[in-house]
């Protein structure tokens, strides 16, 4: 196999989980091959960089292999190569959100704490 359709192996290689959503992203600008955007129909081979955008994460990574058909995590993972560069910046923005939010709750008020939240906006009035 020399050349594989990009959505495709982004399929293959588990970053998306089917492949009308790869081709959704790869049309939103969120994949970018050798730097620049691409077309589903875009044609890959191994020694390509690829650039993914999922949600907080921008992901860089160089194709190793090529496959059409979706197998296992394990064998999806042989697929690709993640810079260190990549995996440097993901650690590095996870802890800056994880700081982020240290202070915040982010679970709902239980029952005694609204009425505590009630009794004190009375007061206020």
């Amino acid at each position: 196999m020399d050349k594989v359709r990009i959505d495709k192996w982004l399929w293959a290689a588990r970053f998306y989980k089917t492949r009308s959503i790869a081709k959704q992203a790869i049309d939103g600008g969120k994949v970018q091959a050798d730097g620049q955007r691409v077309k589903a129909s875009r044609e890959i081979a191994p020694g390509v960089t690829l650039i993914l955008r999922q949600g907080w994460d921008q992901v860089e990574v160089e194709v190793v292999a090529l496959s059409d058909q979706r197998r296992g995590a394990e064998v999806a993972r042989t697929l690709y190569r993640e810079t260190e560069d990549s995996v440097a910046r993901r650690a590095q923005a996870r802890a800056e959100r994880q700081a982020s939010n240290a202070g915040i709750r982010s679970e709902k008020p239980n029952k005694k704490q609204r009425r505590q939240i009630h009794r004190f906006q009375r007061e206020q009035e």
